[in-house]
């Protein structure tokens, strides 16, 4: 393909993959797209070791990365590690409690500590913490870094721009993506309601056309419910210059994904992909569960705000549930695509499906103009 974004990364086809999981990434660029690294879920140490990992292994195919430095939050600093001290009381009793009536065994007391420091020290959220992996990150030929809450700050983009890497954000609506381009961004990311993970209110179909022209000329990839070659090619249709996509390479063998909430995956509808603040305390598209159908009851608390809500399932409900897998509290970011995914895959195998139904599509509306 011949676009602006192929042409700006050196890529075959402007397919962009968000995934956690280096294996993805790597398979992603090599297939002739782009693998964008999501760092949210990775302290430091780890961070070296996954992109060193992919420079390894990606045959010198372009990566990106993907951080959250939101506009609004709350810092805990090292009172993350207190929970006791860091969080509202009823907040925590209340995880506590609906953990502890599902029978699910608390943590070995001699290892609680250390297992809660380990898993919350992997977490970064907060515009600070975010710029410390950025820097370890621009140790490694990285060629792209976006930002999925909120605007990048100016040095920032003036820091990557120097060592020619791209720089782009998320918008769920036009005045962000205006705001993103005030800041330098290279492109912009539209992020329908669709989407798993972060998202806002409004449907891809009336978004994406929206941010295309508020931007104009600037290129925009099209995200939210995209992991078919038709809905590439409605991207294209709407203006956009790609696709970003991250749900459907949970269902693949190179996913970071555990067997159980695939299989939960696999079974779900759309429907099944609701909308909370439960788990991070910004709206977020997760796979329903028995924690987020719990936020929805009239006597449960107001999430808290980001990330203390984050902070606060990891160390006091997701720790504890997945240790012994319990399939009701399992869950993941996933988007309402999670209705189409209905068994095992290859990032190859993706690519080439989304690839073949986009020329058959493109060959019918041929046909249709004849």
């Amino acid at each position: 393909m011949k676009n602006k974004l192929c042409d700006m990364f050196g890529i075959d086809i402007p397919v962009f993959a968000f995934s956690h999981c280096r294996d993805v990434v790597a398979a992603v660029s090599k297939a002739g797209g782009l693998g964008v690294l999501g760092m949210a879920r990775m302290g430091p140490e780890r961070l070296r070791e996954e992109l060193q990992w992919i420079d390894d292994h990606i045959d010198g195919k372009p990566y990106g990365i993907d951080v959250l430095m939101p506009s609004t939050y709350s810092d805990a600093g090292d009172l993350k590690y207190d929970i006791d001290r860091l969080l509202p009381p009823e907040h925590v009793a209340f995880v506590r409690k609906l953990i502890d009536d599902a029978g699910i065994p608390p943590l070995p007391a001699g290892e609680k500590d250390e297992i809660v420091r380990a898993l919350l020290g992997e977490l970064s959220f907060t515009p600070r913490e975010s710029m410390q992996m950025i820097d370890i990150a621009m140790a490694h030929p990285i060629k792209l870094i976006v930002n999925a809450l909120g605007s990048p700050p100016p040095e920032l983009v003036d820091k990557a721009h120097a060592r020619g890497i791209r720089v782009a954000a998320m918008a769920g609506k036009p005045k962000h993506a205006i705001k993103h381009k005030a800041h330098g961004c290279d492109f912009i990311i539209a992020v329908g309601t669709e989407a798993g993970g972060h998202t806002g209110p409004v449907s891809s179909m009336v978004l994406w056309p929206r941010i295309v022209d508020a931007v104009a000329p600037l290129p925009v990839l099209a995200a939210g419910g995209v992991s078919r070659g038709r809905q590439l090619a409605a991207a294209f249709a709407l203006g956009c210059e790609g696709v970003w996509c991250g749900s459907i390479w949970l269902k693949t063998a190179e996913s970071e994904v555990i067997p159980e909430i695939k299989e939960k995956m696999f079974a779900a509808d759309s429907e099944d992909a609701v909308m909370t603040r439960a788990v991070t305390g910004k709206p977020c598209r997760t796979l329903r569960s028995a924690f987020t159908d719990a936020y929805e009851q009239p006597d449960a608390p107001t999430p808290l705000p980001a990330p203390l809500q984050n902070i606060l399932w990891w160390a006091e409900g997701r720790t504890r549930a997945e240790r012994v897998r319990h399939p009701n509290f399992l869950t993941y970011p996933v988007g309402q695509i999670v209705g189409d995914m209905t068994g095992p895959t290859t990032v190859r195998e993706v690519i080439y499906e989304m690839m073949t139904e986009f020329v058959e599509t493109q060959a019918r509306l041929s046909d249709i103009l004849e």
